[in-house]
């Protein structure tokens, strides 16, 4: 079973994009790798609750059970310590990549109050684009009830582009809002 973004893009993005930034050749076209979300959990060395939480979060968001990162070093300004679990991330690739971002400019993006459009700066020079959600109640299958503390997190769309021009005009032939 694949994703209506997924034919979306085979059928109607790639032409485009190779009309668009002058491509020869299909397998030029930029495509998305991958998808990663990361819940920052620093508070998580004094309250244990937080990670359970943040992995029901992205349990629930992504359909797939997140990995509980751990602190490489300790920095004792932070009471950190070397091993402590201090957020979690999952990784999304083929047709549950193409689910959640077709959810997340369909219906999570729209539900950000005041929304006026992601910001275009967030691109890395070689076409991957990174922005932050500041809570992740606006993801509709979220009950608010189960949530012991709301978070923000940072989601990272990984593509084959080889600069932030083509990075671009793929995410915005799949759909994403940026503002002007």
């Amino acid at each position: 079973m694949s994703s209506n973004l997924l034919e979306e893009y085979k059928q109607n993005v790639v032409p485009a994009l190779i009309r668009e930034l002058g491509l020869k050749n299909v397998y030029q076209a930029p495509k998305l790798e991958k998808i990663v979300l990361n819940i920052g959990l620093g508070d998580a060395t004094t309250d244990g609750k937080l990670i359970e939480s943040g992995i029901y979060t992205l349990t629930m968001i992504t359909g797939q059970k997140p990995i509980v990162t751990k602190a490489k070093r300790s920095v004792s300004n932070f009471k950190l310590r070397e091993g402590a679990s201090i957020g979690v991330m999952v990784t999304l690739r083929k047709d549950r990549m193409y689910e959640f971002l077709e959810r997340l400019v369909v219906a999570a993006l729209p539900r950000v109050r005041d929304f006026r459009g992601l910001p275009a700066k967030g691109f890395d020079g070689r076409g991957n684009y990174t922005f932050g959600i500041r809570e992740q109640l606006i993801f509709p299958e979220l009950e608010y009830e189960k949530i012991y503390k709301v978070k923000g997190m940072n989601v990272t769309i990984v593509t084959t582009s080889n600069d932030d021009i083509q990075g671009k005009a793929l995410l915005k032939a799949l759909g994403m809002p940026f503002r002007n």
